[in-house]
């Protein structure tokens, strides 16, 4: 068991995997376009991976292109009632020499498959991401190979510093020391379809700490994951360590969340869904071996508040980027934003023209900025937004509000004007490239500020764009609240590992800030322990003696 040789063996400091940029000309050009080729020439069969072996069940799911559903990329075996509780099985008989390995064991395990990733497995990777999930050749970098490697890298070092935390005072004749537990139990990691890097690090980081995991991948976010687990394997993961299993949520979860060996969930979706999963937790609470940990980061309506001080121009493209690049299919992508009079005609026409400039298609043509959405129920709901928009009469679709999704799932850049802050698509989560606008007087950034905290139930990303320091400093005080992760003069997407952990409170999650130290700490259970060497050998004190 880790106990004080935690921290004798100090690993690399890292940092942040330097992003290839695929500009016409460069090698990894090149090789990230012969990868999309090589993939889309091939469908293959994904298994589960249960206890480090292949396993088929017969029912399939399919992996299609988004820009292209008629192209089929690979068939994925479902996990079903049977498959669900080996896996289980798997991961607590993996448990005990998996945390019993030395720390520094199992990081340089997770060191290698970093190094895999930044390496041999990085084009193919972000092909996957591409073709599978509609990122585009740079979304695919910052998300399916940097941010990933990151994840690995970073965790190891923040878990060295863990069990580098000790007792500083241990008088003569007592040593106390702290022990960094593994949970009781094994960890079920639920992910979501929109990137690879969580998908990553949401089994990696409890694994990082000693834990076992099972990894329900997202239907339509199957393919990267499995890569990832061959990435895994090939770096020396133990069997039964990680345990995929595509498949049903509300199955994995009915058979998950009530096991009396659930450790804890670590999860990244809808919000209710996550509230169904604490409400079965809450439901089953005294049939655990130890309370479960709930670690999740859910939704979020992102803002973005400018001040009559903003920078036009940085403002127009904070709004581009933060609202569209991967189709707003961030939970952090700017879905609504506050603008004063005075900027909006001119914001207006910025916007305009440059949107008019996207160019929209497939992701193996790295002349678009923008591509389809993921799948069919994504589609219907994001033009079910747009539909209600443009019937309204206290709102106007001004730019974009296209759909068709005869080939691929495609949805213009939209641009929606509320003449009512309180319009539906200011208040639910969209989750697709649809912004809405609320243009409000300048002599009211007070109020707007207000507005903004008080409209979403939401608390994960938002921004303020201002040039006049104290509109920024009212900003900082009045949405202290409103937002995990925020940002001054810049869009509110973007998070890197190590530099803005990432997480957000209120409807948006428990805060646990992936990519940093703390989220490590959830994945540990501490034992104080004191040895005395000359223990006391009769009950009586001193001010016991007589006079």
């Amino acid at each position: 068991m880790n106990l004080l040789n935690n921290a004798i063996i100090k690993v690399p400091t890292p940092d942040n995997e330097p992003i290839q940029s695929y500009a016409p000309g460069t090698p990894e050009r090149v090789q990230l376009k012969t990868a999309l080729a090589e993939m889309k020439g091939q469908k293959i069969e994904i298994p589960l991976i249960i206890g480090g072996k292949e396993v088929r069940t017969g029912k399939l799911g399919k992996v299609v292109m988004p820009h292209d559903h008629n192209h089929v990329l690979a068939e994925y075996h479902i996990a079903g009632e049977a498959e669900i509780k080996l896996a289980i099985a798997a991961a607590m008989a993996a448990k005990s020499e998996w945390e019993a390995l030395r720390w520094e064991e199992r990081a340089a395990i997770f060191l290698k498959a970093a190094e895999l990733l930044a390496g041999k497995y990085r084009y193919r990777m972000n092909a996957a991401s591409m073709l599978s999930t509609g990122k585009s050749a740079f979304q695919a970098e910052v998300d399916a190979a940097c941010e990933l490697i990151d994840f690995l890298r970073f965790n190891v070092s923040y878990a060295q510093q863990i069990y580098a935390e000790q007792p500083p005072i241990s008088p003569t004749g007592i040593w106390n020391y702290l022990q960094h537990r593994p949970l009781e139990g094994f960890v079920l990691a639920v992910a979501p379809f929109n990137f690879t890097a969580i998908a990553g690090n949401l089994p990696t980081a409890p694994a990082i700490m000693g834990n076992t995991v099972l990894l329900k991948p997202a239907s339509s976010c199957v393919y990267t994951p499995y890569l990832f687990m061959q990435i895994l394997k090939e770096a020396g993961l133990p069997d039964g360590v990680i345990n995929f299993i595509p498949g049903s949520g509300a199955q994995i979860g009915g058979l998950c969340l009530p096991h009396r060996d659930l450790g804890g969930i670590h999860f990244t979706g809808s919000t209710a869904v996550f509230q169904g999963m604490w409400k079965t937790i809450g439901d089953n609470i005294a049939g655990y071996k130890s309370y479960p940990r709930i670690v999740g980061e859910t939704g979020g309506k992102d803002f973005i508040v400018a001040h009559k001080s903003a920078d036009l121009r940085k403002l127009t493209t904070a709004i581009i980027r933060g609202a569209f690049e991967y189709q707003g299919q961030k939970c952090s992508a700017a879905s609504r934003a506050y603008i004063p009079e005075s900027l909006w005609p001119q914001l207006r026409t910025e916007l305009e023209n440059d949107i008019a400039r996207i160019k929209m298609g497939p992701t193996d043509d790295f002349g678009n900025f923008f591509n389809a959405v993921i799948d069919q129920a994504a589609f219907d709901s994001i033009r079910e937004f747009i539909d209600y928009a443009d019937a309204a009469k206290d709102a106007d679709v001004i730019i974009g509000g296209g759909c068709d999704d005869s080939v691929g799932y495609f949805i213009e850049p939209t641009v929606i004007l509320a003449k009512d802050p309180h319009f539906r698509t200011m208040e639910e989560e969209i989750f697709g490239p649809v912004i809405t606008l609320y243009v409000y007087p300048d002599d009211q950034y007070s109020e707007a500020l207000s507005l903004c905290d008080a409209t979403s139930p939401y608390a994960l990303t938002g921004a303020v764009f201002a040039t006049e320091r104290q509109a920024v400093s009212e900003a900082l005080k009045a949405l202290e609240n409103a937002a995990g992760n925020f940002y001054i003069n810049d869009k509110p997407t973007g998070a890197v590992v190590g530099q803005q952990p990432f997480g957000g409170a209120r409807a948006s999650g428990t805060n646990d800030k992936a990519g940093s130290m703390l989220n490590l700490l959830r994945w540990t259970s501490p034992r104080t322990i004191k040895e005395t060497y000359d223990a006391a050998e009769s009950f009586e004190y001193p001010f016991m003696e007589g006079e």
